[in-house]
């Protein structure tokens, strides 16, 4: 296919997503000359022969890199920049999805997830690149992925981002100036990115998805202004409210501390999405009774952490119980547990990452109790994978593993084929971190060139175990058990 049809394709695509109209042809064809470095132009077959975005992309960029357009310094922000030639503007985006709205919020997000697949705002391509399965244990399956879908930069990029003039525009990856915005070496480019405007509770909040989504539409809510995260009654009435919205979806947060927290506790978002994630499908292990709040059915959930489910069809009467055991749970402690709300220097360690669904014509509300403390023996944190655990997973126990999803580095893709020709005793390169996890396995199982993949992938499934274990702040064990009965006593006082 000749560069002009691909050029002409390419314009097809903006037509049919509404980014221009068939008036707006030849101007646009013009700008994507200039563009590509072009200065003429050749008739070419009326009807489009590809309509696949990401093929057209490959193409146009192919021919742009082979004429010395950009090297691989830019390689992402001139893939932006030329997907935007298709995506609408952001007024566009907003009345469309508004207008299917009014049918209903499953036509609207359908919509959105749709383009913003076609534009390559959300990754596919790259996000197939993971490694994902299920890993059964006694709560149930739980899901694993090594994390591949992001680009590993190269040494030309590395070096770009060293040298490059430090910006604070904008502020943060979450914040709504991203939209449009080119990118350089310290930033991510976003010519393509576009965010859907809409208000909670009285507040400016942008929704969009994720690049790079680790679950199925995964979106994010973001607060149009730029601020901390926060864990209060006002977090609870946003995840309702949004469920009000986008019924078909779930919403949850992370954490507002440190070490338990997400890795962007500056900027006030949440996390949504069409999943149901482990820890949803988990049953209550015990019912428990509310004193305070006598029409909310709550429970301890079946769950390697912390978690009490409460349930209501009652929105208002369901945030003031999740504020009640916020409040209590930020003021309890269990010294004989290791928990500890607020350490001598005044610091308070304890928090909660809520989720929130409706199922069943109810309000679901999961409440992950939190807490951050460290000690000489566990100075990572005590409620924090520990330091056996970190050959396979040290990073912070987020939003997305608190619900059974692990999210796990990039390095163990290689690292774990080493591991398996270890166990297979074949000669191999296997990082030392590894080597008393790999004999533990090796005196307990036997390994054949027929089970090594599966075995190990179901090894790396129990330490994701032991991780959410970790961070559990009432183990499941009698003495856990006596302690979670404790607090639910302080909540009834």
């Amino acid at each position: 296919m000749s560069i002009y049809q691909s050029i002409q394709d390419f314009i097809y695509l903006a037509i049919k997503n509404g980014t221009i109209e068939s008036i707006d042809e030849i101007y646009w064809r013009n700008k994507l000359l200039q563009f590509l470095g072009l200065n003429d132009w050749q008739t070419v077959n009326e009807e489009g022969k590809e309509q696949d975005s990401l093929q057209l992309m490959d193409q146009l960029l192919s021919f742009a890199k082979k004429h010395d357009l950009y090297d691989s310094t830019d390689e992402e922000a001139m893939e932006s920049a030329l997907m935007d030639f298709i995506t609408p503007r952001p007024s566009q985006i907003n009345q469309t999805f508004w207008n299917k709205y009014q049918d209903s919020p499953d036509k609207a997000t359908q919509y959105f997830y749709q383009l913003a697949k076609e534009v390559n705002q959300v990754k596919t391509r790259d996000i197939a690149r993971n490694i994902a399965y299920k890993h059964n244990t006694k709560y149930g399956p739980l899901e694993i992925t090594i994390n591949l879908s992001k680009p590993e930069k190269d040494p030309k990029k590395i070096a770009a981002a060293k040298s490059a003039e430090t910006t604070n525009y904008p502020a943060c990856q979450l914040c709504i100036e991203n939209e449009g915005y080119y990118g350089h070496a310290n930033h991510p480019a976003r010519s393509n990115h576009r965010i859907i405007k809409c208000e909670l509770n009285g507040e400016k909040w942008g929704f969009q998805y994720s690049p790079y989504a680790y679950y199925n539409e995964h979106s994010i809510l973001l607060n149009e202004i730029h601020q901390p995260m926060v864990i209060n009654q006002r977090a609870f009435e946003n995840l309702l409210a949004f469920l009000d919205k986008f019924p078909h979806y779930m919403i949850g947060s992370n954490a507002d501390l440190p070490i338990v927290g997400g890795s962007i506790l500056t900027h006030d978002h949440y996390q949504a999405g069409r999943h149901e994630f482990p820890m949803a499908k988990a049953g209550i292990r015990e019912e428990i009774e509310l004193k305070h709040f006598p029409t909310i059915q709550a429970g301890i959930v079946n769950w390697p952490m912390s978690v009490l489910r409460l349930v209501s069809t009652d929105r208002t009467e369901l945030i003031r119980a999740a504020t009640a055991v916020l409040k209590k749970w930020k003021t309890y402690s269990d010294v004989s547990l290791g928990i500890k709300a607020v350490t001598d220097d005044g610091i308070l360690h304890h928090t909660i990452t809520p989720i929130a669904r409706i199922r069943d014509g109810k309000y679901e509300m999961d409440l992950v109790l939190r807490d951050n403390n460290t000690s000489k023996e566990f100075p990572d944190g005590i409620f924090h994978p520990h330091k056996k655990l970190h050959h396979i997973k040290k990073e912070n126990i987020g939003l997305i593993e608190v619900m059974g999803l692990a999210i796990l580095p990039p390095r163990l893709k290689t690292e774990l084929r080493e591991v398996e020709k270890y166990l297979l005793d074949e000669p191999n390169q296997m990082n030392k971190i590894h080597l008393e996890w790999a004999n533990e396995l090796k005196e307990n199982q036997d390994f054949n060139s027929d089970n090594i993949e599966e075995k190990v992938r179901g090894a790396v499934g129990d330490i994701f175990l032991e991780v959410l274990e970790d961070a559990g702040v009432f183990k499941n064990d009698a003495e856990g058990a006596s302690g979670f009965a404790h607090f639910i006593a302080f909540l009834n006082d």
